[in-house]
Protein backbone atom coordinates (compact mmCIF):
# COMPACT_ATOMS: atom_id res chain seq x y z
CA UNK A 1 0.00 0.00 0.00
CA UNK A 2 2.96 2.35 0.05
CA UNK A 3 2.95 4.56 -3.02
CA UNK A 4 5.81 4.88 -5.49
CA UNK A 5 8.79 6.85 -4.16
CA UNK A 6 9.26 10.17 -5.94
CA UNK A 7 12.73 11.44 -6.98
CA UNK A 8 14.43 13.56 -4.32
CA UNK A 9 14.31 16.65 -6.56
CA UNK A 10 10.58 16.29 -7.29
CA UNK A 11 8.84 19.36 -5.74
CA UNK A 12 6.11 17.03 -4.40
CA UNK A 13 8.69 15.06 -2.42
CA UNK A 14 8.28 15.48 1.36
CA UNK A 15 10.93 17.90 2.75
CA UNK A 16 12.56 15.28 4.98
CA UNK A 17 13.36 13.11 1.95
CA UNK A 18 15.38 15.96 0.43
CA UNK A 19 17.84 15.85 3.34
CA UNK A 20 20.38 13.02 3.46
CA UNK A 21 20.68 13.53 7.22
CA UNK A 22 16.98 12.98 7.77
CA UNK A 23 16.93 10.02 5.41
CA UNK A 24 19.73 8.48 7.48
CA UNK A 25 17.87 9.27 10.69
CA UNK A 26 14.74 7.56 9.38
CA UNK A 27 16.71 4.43 8.53
CA UNK A 28 18.42 4.43 11.94
CA UNK A 29 15.24 4.98 13.95
CA UNK A 30 13.36 2.31 12.03
CA UNK A 31 16.26 -0.13 12.28
CA UNK A 32 16.50 0.26 16.05
CA UNK A 33 12.82 0.90 16.76
CA UNK A 34 11.38 -2.43 15.64
CA UNK A 35 13.61 -4.68 17.79
CA UNK A 36 13.28 -2.32 20.76
CA UNK A 37 9.48 -2.35 20.45
CA UNK A 38 9.49 -6.14 20.23
CA UNK A 39 11.74 -6.46 23.28
CA UNK A 40 9.73 -3.99 25.37
CA UNK A 41 6.26 -5.22 24.47
CA UNK A 42 7.29 -8.82 24.98
CA UNK A 43 7.57 -8.03 28.71
CA UNK A 44 4.10 -6.47 29.07
CA UNK A 45 1.29 -8.19 30.98
CA UNK A 46 -1.78 -7.57 28.84
CA UNK A 47 -5.41 -7.86 29.97
CA UNK A 48 -8.51 -7.45 27.83
CA UNK A 49 -11.56 -5.46 28.91
CA UNK A 50 -14.50 -6.24 26.63
CA UNK A 51 -13.15 -9.65 25.66
CA UNK A 52 -16.57 -10.71 24.38
CA UNK A 53 -16.48 -7.88 21.86
CA UNK A 54 -13.01 -8.89 20.75
CA UNK A 55 -14.17 -12.50 20.31
CA UNK A 56 -17.14 -11.30 18.26
CA UNK A 57 -14.80 -9.30 16.00
CA UNK A 58 -12.48 -12.24 15.47
CA UNK A 59 -15.36 -14.67 15.01
CA UNK A 60 -17.24 -12.59 12.46
CA UNK A 61 -14.51 -12.90 9.86
CA UNK A 62 -15.40 -9.51 8.37
CA UNK A 63 -13.21 -6.43 7.94
CA UNK A 64 -13.64 -3.69 10.53
CA UNK A 65 -12.19 -0.26 11.27
CA UNK A 66 -10.18 0.07 14.46
CA UNK A 67 -10.26 3.51 16.09
CA UNK A 68 -7.90 4.68 18.84
CA UNK A 69 -6.15 7.83 20.04
CA UNK A 70 -2.80 8.90 18.58
CA UNK A 71 -1.12 8.78 21.98
CA UNK A 72 -1.67 5.02 22.29
CA UNK A 73 -0.02 3.92 19.06
CA UNK A 74 2.75 1.88 20.65
CA UNK A 75 0.76 -0.73 22.61
CA UNK A 76 -1.86 -0.83 19.86
CA UNK A 77 0.75 -1.70 17.22
CA UNK A 78 1.90 -4.60 19.36
CA UNK A 79 -1.55 -5.91 20.25
CA UNK A 80 -3.00 -5.91 16.72
CA UNK A 81 0.16 -7.14 14.97
CA UNK A 82 0.19 -9.79 12.24
CA UNK A 83 -3.51 -9.37 11.37
CA UNK A 84 -2.94 -7.85 7.93
CA UNK A 85 -4.33 -4.53 9.17
CA UNK A 86 -3.87 -1.41 7.02
CA UNK A 87 -3.21 1.95 8.68
CA UNK A 88 -3.11 5.59 7.55
CA UNK A 89 0.31 7.08 8.25
CA UNK A 90 1.47 10.60 7.46
CA UNK A 91 4.07 11.27 4.76
CA UNK A 92 6.20 13.43 7.06
CA UNK A 93 9.47 12.54 8.81
CA UNK A 94 7.84 10.83 11.81
CA UNK A 95 5.35 9.06 9.59
CA UNK A 96 8.12 7.50 7.52
CA UNK A 97 9.95 5.78 10.37
CA UNK A 98 6.63 4.75 11.92
CA UNK A 99 5.59 3.20 8.60
CA UNK A 100 8.86 1.30 8.31
CA UNK A 101 8.47 -0.08 11.84
CA UNK A 102 4.82 -1.14 11.61
CA UNK A 103 5.34 -2.99 8.32
CA UNK A 104 7.71 -5.27 10.25
CA UNK A 105 4.77 -6.21 12.45
CA UNK A 106 2.53 -7.25 9.59
CA UNK A 107 0.76 -3.96 8.79
CA UNK A 108 0.06 -2.40 5.43
CA UNK A 109 0.08 1.38 5.02
CA UNK A 110 -1.88 4.06 3.18
CA UNK A 111 0.25 7.19 3.15
CA UNK A 112 -1.22 10.62 3.75
CA UNK A 113 -2.90 12.78 6.36
CA UNK A 114 -5.37 15.62 6.75
CA UNK A 115 -2.53 18.03 5.94
CA UNK A 116 -0.85 16.13 3.07
CA UNK A 117 -2.34 13.57 0.73
CA UNK A 118 -5.34 12.89 2.95
CA UNK A 119 -7.88 12.24 0.21
CA UNK A 120 -5.49 9.90 -1.60
CA UNK A 121 -4.76 7.98 1.61
CA UNK A 122 -8.47 7.56 2.33
CA UNK A 123 -9.07 6.25 -1.18
CA UNK A 124 -6.23 3.75 -0.71
CA UNK A 125 -7.67 2.74 2.64
CA UNK A 126 -11.17 2.32 1.21
CA UNK A 127 -9.79 -0.07 -1.42
CA UNK A 128 -7.85 -2.01 1.19
CA UNK A 129 -10.85 -2.11 3.53
CA UNK A 130 -12.78 -4.33 1.12
CA UNK A 131 -10.67 -7.26 2.27
CA UNK A 132 -8.55 -6.12 5.23
CA UNK A 133 -9.22 -4.63 8.66
CA UNK A 134 -8.08 -1.03 8.85
CA UNK A 135 -7.02 1.31 11.63
CA UNK A 136 -7.21 5.03 12.41
CA UNK A 137 -5.64 7.21 15.05
CA UNK A 138 -8.74 9.33 15.00
CA UNK A 139 -7.29 12.52 16.49
CA UNK A 140 -4.14 12.51 14.33
CA UNK A 141 -1.89 13.56 12.89
CA UNK A 142 -1.80 16.94 14.68
CA UNK A 143 -4.75 16.96 17.02
CA UNK A 144 -6.39 18.36 18.94
CA UNK A 145 -5.84 15.37 21.18
CA UNK A 146 -8.94 13.42 22.12
CA UNK A 147 -11.12 14.87 19.35
CA UNK A 148 -12.37 12.57 16.57
CA UNK A 149 -11.55 13.84 13.08
CA UNK A 150 -13.96 13.10 10.19
CA UNK A 151 -11.89 10.63 8.13
CA UNK A 152 -12.88 7.53 10.08
CA UNK A 153 -16.63 8.06 9.75
CA UNK A 154 -16.22 8.81 6.04
CA UNK A 155 -14.45 5.47 5.65
CA UNK A 156 -17.18 3.66 7.58
CA UNK A 157 -19.83 5.18 5.32
CA UNK A 158 -17.88 4.32 2.16
CA UNK A 159 -17.22 0.69 3.16
CA UNK A 160 -20.16 -0.26 5.37
CA UNK A 161 -17.72 -1.57 7.98
CA UNK A 162 -18.26 -1.02 11.69
CA UNK A 163 -15.89 1.21 13.67
CA UNK A 164 -14.46 -0.56 16.73
CA UNK A 165 -13.24 1.86 19.44
CA UNK A 166 -10.19 0.67 21.32
CA UNK A 167 -8.05 2.06 24.14
CA UNK A 168 -4.84 0.94 25.86
CA UNK A 169 -3.56 2.10 29.24
CA UNK A 170 -0.50 1.05 31.26
CA UNK A 171 -0.15 1.16 35.03
CA UNK A 172 3.50 2.27 34.71
CA UNK A 173 4.62 4.36 31.78
CA UNK A 174 6.55 7.29 30.44
CA UNK A 175 4.56 10.17 28.95
CA UNK A 176 6.14 12.25 26.20
CA UNK A 177 5.72 16.00 25.98
CA UNK A 178 4.19 15.80 22.51
CA UNK A 179 0.77 17.20 21.57
CA UNK A 180 -0.81 13.74 21.95
CA UNK A 181 0.92 12.92 25.27
CA UNK A 182 2.21 9.65 23.84
CA UNK A 183 2.34 6.89 26.44
CA UNK A 184 5.20 4.38 26.47
CA UNK A 185 4.63 1.48 28.88
CA UNK A 186 7.58 0.68 31.11
CA UNK A 187 9.06 -2.84 31.00
CA UNK A 188 6.86 -5.44 32.70
CA UNK A 189 3.98 -2.96 33.03
CA UNK A 190 0.40 -4.12 33.38
CA UNK A 191 -1.54 -2.99 30.29
CA UNK A 192 -5.30 -3.05 29.88
CA UNK A 193 -6.74 -3.14 26.38
CA UNK A 194 -10.42 -2.09 26.28
CA UNK A 195 -12.60 -2.86 23.27
CA UNK A 196 -15.66 -0.61 23.09
CA UNK A 197 -19.08 -0.95 21.49
CA UNK A 198 -18.94 -0.70 17.71
CA UNK A 199 -20.27 2.31 15.77
CA UNK A 200 -22.03 1.86 12.42
CA UNK A 201 -22.48 4.56 9.77
CA UNK A 202 -25.26 4.15 7.14
CA UNK A 203 -24.34 4.39 3.48
CA UNK A 204 -26.83 7.25 3.07
CA UNK A 205 -25.56 9.25 6.06
CA UNK A 206 -25.65 13.01 5.45
CA UNK A 207 -23.37 15.60 7.06
CA UNK A 208 -25.45 15.75 10.24
CA UNK A 209 -25.43 11.95 10.57
CA UNK A 210 -21.65 11.86 10.08
CA UNK A 211 -21.20 14.48 12.79
CA UNK A 212 -23.43 12.44 15.09
CA UNK A 213 -21.41 9.28 14.39
CA UNK A 214 -18.20 11.15 15.24
CA UNK A 215 -19.76 12.29 18.51
CA UNK A 216 -20.89 8.77 19.41
CA UNK A 217 -17.46 7.38 18.58
CA UNK A 218 -15.79 9.96 20.78
CA UNK A 219 -18.06 9.01 23.70
CA UNK A 220 -17.34 5.31 23.22
CA UNK A 221 -13.61 5.93 23.09
CA UNK A 222 -13.95 7.83 26.35
CA UNK A 223 -15.91 4.89 27.77
CA UNK A 224 -13.08 2.55 26.73
CA UNK A 225 -10.56 4.82 28.41
CA UNK A 226 -12.57 4.78 31.64
CA UNK A 227 -12.82 0.98 31.42
CA UNK A 228 -9.02 0.80 31.28
CA UNK A 229 -8.58 3.05 34.27
CA UNK A 230 -11.19 1.19 36.30
CA UNK A 231 -9.51 -2.14 35.55
CA UNK A 232 -6.13 -0.77 36.54
CA UNK A 233 -7.59 0.48 39.81
CA UNK A 234 -8.44 -3.15 40.70
CA UNK A 235 -5.84 -5.54 42.11
CA UNK A 236 -3.49 -7.07 39.58
CA UNK A 237 -4.89 -10.57 38.83
CA UNK A 238 -1.33 -11.83 38.37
Amino acid sequence: MTGATRPVDDPRTPPWRQSWRQRAQVALIAGLGAPLLRALCGTLRVEIAGADRLQAIDGAGRPFILATWHGRILPSVWFWRQRGMVVVISENFDGEWIARIVTRFGYGTARGSSSRGGARALRQLARAARQSPTAFTVDGPRGPAGVVQPGVVWLAKATGHAIVPFHAEADRHWTLGSWDRTQIPKPFARVVMAVGEAVSVPADADAAALDQASHVLQLRLQDAERACRQALASPDPA
